[in-house]
C-alpha cells in the first residue's frame, strides 16, 4: 500500500493523494511510482481500452451516417468516457494502491451538485453580462431540442472524461511531483492546446480556455480534492451554454432550447468559437480562480515540489 502521511505533516503535504512507499526499490520508484511513469501507464491503458470499445462501437454501427444522434452519443461515451474511467481506476488501484476518494460516489450529492449549481450560475452570469452589453440576443425558442444526446456528450461524457484526464491524472500527478504551480501551468496549457483544433478555434480562444477553464478547474480540484466538483461545474457549463442558451460549445454547434445570436466584436461575443472566447467569460472565471487561490493560500495547501518536501 502507499505510505501513509503523518498527521503532523503540513496541510500541503497531507493534500497529496499518493506518496511513494518508503520501502519501494529504485526500479519501482522510476517505472511504477514516478509521476511520469504513472501518466504514461494511464495513457497506455486508456489507448488499449479505447481501441477495444472503439471496435465494439464499429461492430454495433453507432458511428455510421445512418446512426441516430443517441447512438452517436453512446459511441462517444464508449470511446472516451469508459476508457478514461476504467484506466483511472486501474491506475489508482494497481499502481497507487489506494481508494479513489476523489471519485467516491458518496460525494456526488455534495461536491457534484454544488459544482453543477456553481457552473449553472457562473455561465448564466456570463450570458447576463453579454445580454446587458448588447451582444447576446434570443431569436426564438426551439420547442423540440434533442436534449438527451447533447447532455450525454457535452455534459456527462465531456465533463467526466476530461476531468479524469486533465485534473485527475495530469494536474494531480504533476502537482504531486513538481508542485501546485507547475501542475496548474502544465494542465492549463495542455487543456487549452487540446481545444486548438475545434471548429472556430484560434490561438486566442485556446488561451482563453487555458486560463478561464484550465486554471479554474484545477484550482477547484486543489481546494476540494474532489473530481465530482470539477465534473459538476464542467458539465453544467457545457449544458447551460449549448443545451439551454444555444451558444456553440467550444466551437461545436449547439441545438439548444433558446435559439440565439451574438453580435459585436469577437473579443466581446467570443465569435464562432462561442462565449468561452469572450473577455466576459475570461474575466468572471479568473475572479473565481483568484478566490479559490486565496482559499488555498489561507489553508497553506499549496504543494511544493517533491525535493522541497
Amino acid at each position: 500500500m502507499a505510505s501513509a502521511l503523518p498527521a503532523g505533516d503540513p496541510p500541503s503535504t497531507r493534500s497529496v493523494a499518493f506518496a511513494t512507499p518508503a520501502e519501494a526499490p529504485r526500479w519501482k520508484r522510476w517505472l511504477l511510482f514516478s509521476p511520469l511513469a504513472r501518466i504514461l501507464w494511464f495513457v497506455a491503458m486508456f489507448v488499449a481500452y479505447a481501441k477495444g470499445t472503439g471496435a465494439l462501437v464499429l461492430l454495433l454501427g453507432w458511428t455510421t451516417k445512418s446512426a441516430s444522434p443517441l447512438q452517436r452519443a453512446l459511441a462517444s461515451i464508449c470511446i472516451e468516457l469508459i476508457p478514461a474511467l476504467v484506466a483511472y481506476l486501474g491506475l489508482v488501484t494497481w499502481f497507487e494502491r489506494r481508494r479513489a476518494n476523489e471519485l467516491a460516489l458518496r460525494t456526488v450529492p455534495t461536491f457534484g451538485l454544488a459544482g453543477f449549481a456553481g457552473g449553472t450560475l457562473l455561465f448564466s452570469v456570463v450570458v447576463a453580462v453579454l445580454w446587458l452589453a448588447g451582444s447576446y440576443h434570443v431569436v426564438a425558442t426551439n420547442p423540440h431540442p434533442d436534449w438527451i444526446p447533447e447532455i450525454l456528450v457535452a455534459g456527462i461524457c465531456a465533463g467526466l472524461a476530461e476531468e479524469i484526464i486533465m485534473r485527475g491524472v495530469l494536474f494531480r500527478i504533476v502537482e504531486e511531483g513538481l508542485g501546485t504551480w507547475v501542475g496548474l501551468s502544465v494542465s492549463a496549457v495542455v487543456f487549452g492546446w487540446a481545444h486548438i483544433r475545434n471548429p472556430g478555434a484560434t490561438w486566442w480562444s485556446s488561451a482563453a480556455i487555458a486560463i478561464e477553464a484550465g486554471l479554474l478547474l484545477a484550482m477547484l480540484y486543489h481546494v476540494t480534492r474532489s473530481l465530482w466538483a470539477c465534473v459538476g461545474l464542467h458539465a453544467a457549463w457545457n449544458i447551460m451554454q449549448g443545451t439551454v442558451y444555444g451558444i456553440p460549445v467550444s466551437g461545436t454547434r449547439a441545438d439548444g432550447f433558446l435559439v440565439s445570436a451574438r453580435t459585436g466584436p469577437d473579443w466581446l461575443s467570443g465569435g464562432a468559437f462561442g462565449a468561452e472566447a469572450s473577455v466576459v467569460a475570461l474575466s468572471l472565471c479568473s475572479l473565481c480562480t483568484i478566490a479559490l487561490l486565496v482559499v488555498a493560500l489561507r489553508r497553506r495547501s499549496i504543494v511544493p515540489a517533491f525535493w522541497r518536501r
